[in-house]
């Protein structure tokens, strides 16, 4: 990776590597670094945090989603990693998380598309993974 590379194109060559199945500890450096140089990014923190979520890191995966909820409040992505790493961590608060997700899923199909498929890929990624599990049923009950 050279400083040549915007951290745009290094996000969506990270994009791409996660997609073909790279795996997620393998793409943590390369998000850390896009983050360090684009902190303002919070499709990087939350990419960041999916990635701590999916090696079992939750208090780092909660700090990337706050500063993620921070920059986009209306991220359901970034409201869903937070959640689950407060799932993960045991604290308080997650169902605030989960509202908001769901009021903006709620008035956009495609980000409701979007986050039924990012869920199943953790479901694929991390399998028996019961607070993915439980956030999937409170935002899609069947």
């Amino acid at each position: 990776m050279s400083f040549t590379e915007t951290p745009e194109s290094l996000f969506e060559d990270g994009i791409r590597r996660y997609q073909a199945g790279e795996s997620p500890a393998d793409l943590v450096p390369l998000f850390q670094s896009i983050c360090e140089r684009q902190p303002r990014s919070s499709a990087s923190w939350t990419c960041l945090s999916w990635l701590y979520l999916l090696l079992d890191e939750p208090r780092q995966a909660m700090k990337a989603a706050q500063r993620a909820v921070k920059l986009n409040p209306q991220d359901p992505q970034a409201r869903v990693n937070l959640a689950l790493a407060m799932l993960e961590t045991d604290t308080k608060g997650v169902r605030q998380h989960i509202d908001i997700a769901l009021r903006v899923i709620t008035v956009s199909a495609e980000l409701r598309q979007d986050l039924r498929e990012s869920l199943a890929d953790g479901q694929k990624r991390k399998p028996n993974w019961a607070s993915l599990d439980r956030v999937q049923n409170w935002l899609f009950p069947i």
